[in-house]
């Protein structure tokens, strides 16, 4: 069951599943609770950075503070359709993989 949809910077529409967000907070608990959905939505919307993953995977990334980033792994699958795989919180980025920033 879908969540919730937000546009991508790409203007793709990329959907959260249930699936998908209960991974995200079982898989990170000490990292998000609930609360954090409109978050994570929002760093696909408006990320300060979008990198390069694997595979073809796109990764949101949102600055929270000093060594504090969000990254928000999603795929775009045609120019419509995207979907959520994973979040989680790292102390970085790697610049080297930036592909767009805020501002450009």
């Amino acid at each position: 069951m879908i969540l919730a949809t937000v546009e991508s910077v790409n203007g793709v529409l990329v959907r959260l599943t249930d699936e998908r967000w209960d991974h995200i907070l079982d898989g990170h608990p000490f990292e998000f609770s609930s609360r954090d959905m409109d978050l994570i939505l929002e760093t696909i919307a408006d990320p300060d950075y979008i990198l390069r993953g694997y595979k073809g995977t796109l990764i949101a990334v949102l600055v929270l503070g000093r060594r504090k980033y969000l990254h928000v792994i999603y795929k775009e699958v045609s120019a419509k359709d995207g979907f959520i795989i994973t979040a989680n919180i790292r102390p970085s980025l790697d610049k080297r993989k930036i592909i767009w920033r805020r501002g450009e």
